[in-house]
């Protein structure tokens, strides 16, 4: 993908990927590195999202679209008020992606890539998430990679050390200073 754009003006950033990819540490230290806002889009999903992904079950279109509008209109509320937010979001299709594109006034993606067994062997290693490693696979499933025509989107690839995906978010163009 391309690099994004300079723009100094208050924006959303969506940290997406599958789950076990790193969006939340990825987000936190980004929002922590430029003084943005962090929220977990996890804790915007309904109640009944999060009992269907403890028992194992995969969400569909009509499970996450509440969710999605949640995200939106939250992000765009920071927006709107002059603030740059980081938000973690899977974001795996690009229908998705669209409905944020539609509904936040600047919006940007960073997709965290990776292998398949890289990911398994992190979520095996993760403890008190409601997402399952055994569900890993139904999120590949679903997975629509951002294609050339989203120019919006940033991939990097998961195996590069934290510290150094950060700091590659910010060398590219994504309208990310520290704080003064």
């Amino acid at each position: 993908m391309t690099a994004l754009d300079n723009n100094p003006a208050p924006c959303c950033i969506i940290v997406m990927g599958v789950s076990g990819s790193g969006k939340s540490t990825v987000g936190e230290r980004l929002a922590e590195a430029v003084g943005a806002r962090f929220i977990d889009g996890d804790d915007l999903h309904p109640l009944a999202n999060i009992a269907k992904m403890s028992r194992g079950e995969a969400l569909n279109d009509e499970d996450r679209a509440p969710w999605l509008k949640q995200i939106a209109a939250t992000a765009e509320q920071h927006v709107t008020a002059g603030n740059t937010v980081v938000i973690v979001c899977s974001a795996l299709k690009k229908h998705y992606r669209d409905i944020f594109r539609e509904h936040i006034s600047c919006v940007r993606f960073i997709f965290l890539d990776g292998r398949f067994e890289l990911i398994k062997r992190r979520m095996e290693a993760r403890q008190a998430h409601f997402m399952k490693a055994e569900m890993l696979a139904s999120q590949f499933n679903t997975l629509e990679r951002p294609a050339a025509d989203e120019q919006d989107v940033y991939t990097l690839d998961i195996e590069l050390p934290i510290e150094q995906l950060v700091a590659d978010i910010q060398r590219h163009h994504l309208l990310l200073t520290p704080p003064d």
